[in-house]
């Protein structure tokens, strides 16, 4: 994509937003609460960028998930602290891959203080390959019409014969 004097660029002060500034293990550790409480805006934001292909119309989007997340992540601390950092060291501490399976235990009792003290359940295995309906307030994004240029070539028309093809069918990327 060429960029000219016409092209918008955003700002810093634009596109400064606070991180969220947590390791894989954490990450890993919260991602089913996480992607469950978050859903409305990461849907929100999946939807603006696969409709405007454009990612500086999206900015606000990205904010929204960068917010909840520290929100998220902010609720954990407040309310389920010590559960959870036994869940991220098992997770991290338990297998090269960092997998979940050895720390069931861990993550039923993180599980158990998420539904306790903060109404959060852990949502089915299968949740994010379910087929989901996002119902959202923004306006559908106008598609841009194809360019029309004054020296496109003219195709030739249809009843005009073809002569056949020198090294066999013009369709065998076809078959």
């Amino acid at each position: 994509m060429g960029i000219t004097e016409q092209t918008y660029l955003p700002t810093e002060e634009e596109l400064t937003v606070q991180e969220v500034n947590v390791s894989g293990p954490v990450l890993k550790a919260g991602a089913h609460h996480l992607g469950n409480d978050c859903l409305h805006e990461n849907n929100e934001f999946m939807l603006c960028r696969n409709e405007t292909n454009d990612p500086r119309k999206c900015i606000a989007e990205g904010k929204a998930v960068t917010n909840c997340a520290l929100n998220f992540f902010r609720k954990v601390k407040s309310s389920c602290a010590d559960e959870f950092m036994q869940y991220v060291n098992c997770i991290d501490k338990s297998s090269s891959y960092q997998l979940f399976a050895p720390c069931r235990k861990t993550q039923g009792v993180f599980d158990k203080c998420m539904k306790d003290q903060l109404g959060m359940e852990r949502p089915p295995y299968d949740q994010f390959a379910r087929v989901q309906v996002h119902h959202t307030e923004r306006p559908k994004p106008e598609v841009e019409p194809p360019a029309v240029y004054a020296d496109a070539p003219q195709f030739l028309p249809e009843n005009v014969e073809k002569p056949p093809a020198k090294y066999g069918s013009r369709v065998h990327w076809m078959w």
